[in-house]
């Protein structure tokens, strides 16, 4: 790529629309907008914030070409594309660049989690990578695939041409650490809001933060004060965008998110069933957060 992938990027939720449940495509550019207003310097569509394995891939696909109409050129725009299969990542990948993705965020396979080694996980990346028309980030995610990546998995990906990256959601600044020291050649993006002064400190190129979707300014602002070296600023901010995300979006997920989302003028609305809405002392205690 002639530029790394980086900066402060939101995986952006996904609208439903509340009486049928069906893809909200308008809502979904008036979110992007107003994100990318407040600064981001991209999006990310079909991510876990964005309910992707609940998704079905022509929802995916158009989803993405919604976002391309509204994201510009010079800002990023990043689709998940990971399965449970290697033909099905190829195709969502491959759907993904041809609708105008920049780059792909793969997830590692999970549910045969148990089945997997250091070799078939390798193997896997290697073949979408091989068959995807953009560049693939490898996407840490283990709070839901219950299959943490090691950083030895990253060493033998990095000589891959169109592997370019990764994406680490951990929450653990430790293994961010050994992930910058395996592959200090390719983009990594923190998953956590609770670690962005920490990622910058690693020389991190930025993070891809749940967080983001309902407090994009703050997010943009200490990414700005971390890279300008104003520290005192930089951990002022990263306490106060830390309790949104550890409050929020570790807590209550994507239903939170979504939540947080309404609480400040954009459009959350509901999740997909079989997740659960949130409760109503749940959506007050978000008001409050965010009133704070």
């Amino acid at each position: 790529m002639s530029r790394r992938i980086g900066g402060v990027l939101a995986p952006i939720a996904t609208p439903f629309q509340a009486s049928s449940g069906d893809l909200d495509l308008d809502r979904t550019a008036s979110n992007a907008r107003r994100l990318l207003d407040d600064g981001l310097d991209g999006i990310v569509a079909a991510g876990s914030t964005g309910e992707a394995p609940l998704l079905e891939a022509e929802e995916q696909r158009r989803l993405v070409a919604a976002l391309r109409a509204v994201v510009p050129p010079g800002r990023w725009l990043l689709a998940g594309t990971g399965a449970e299969s290697t033909r099905a990542a190829i195709a969502l990948s491959r759907a993904a660049a041809a609708e105008g993705a920049d780059a792909v965020l793969v997830r590692p396979p999970s549910y045969f989690s148990a089945a997997h080694s250091a070799a078939s996980l390798a193997g896997y990346f290697r073949a979408v990578a091989d068959a995807s028309p953009v560049p693939v980030l490898v996407y840490n995610i283990p709070k839901y695939t219950q299959l943490p990546l090691a950083p030895g998995l990253l060493v033998e990906l990095a000589a891959h041409g169109n592997i370019v990256g990764a994406k680490d959601s951990s929450g653990d600044p430790e293994n961010l650490a050994r992930y910058r020291a395996a592959v200090p050649q390719w983009s990594l993006l923190v998953g956590s809001g609770s670690l962005l002064l920490r990622a910058v400190e690693l020389r991190c190129q930025g993070g891809i933060m749940a967080v983001a979707c309902f407090a994009a300014r703050l997010s943009v602002d200490l990414f700005a004060a971390a890279q300008a070296e104003d520290w005192a600023r930089a951990r002022e901010l990263q306490t106060r965008l830390a309790v949104l995300d550890k409050e929020i979006v570790g807590k209550l997920g994507p239903a939170g998110i979504k939540a947080a989302m309404d609480c400040v003028g954009l459009y959350g609305g509901p999740v997909r069933a079989p997740l659960a809405p949130l409760a109503a002392p749940d959506r007050d205690r978000i008001g409050q957060l965010l009133a704070a």
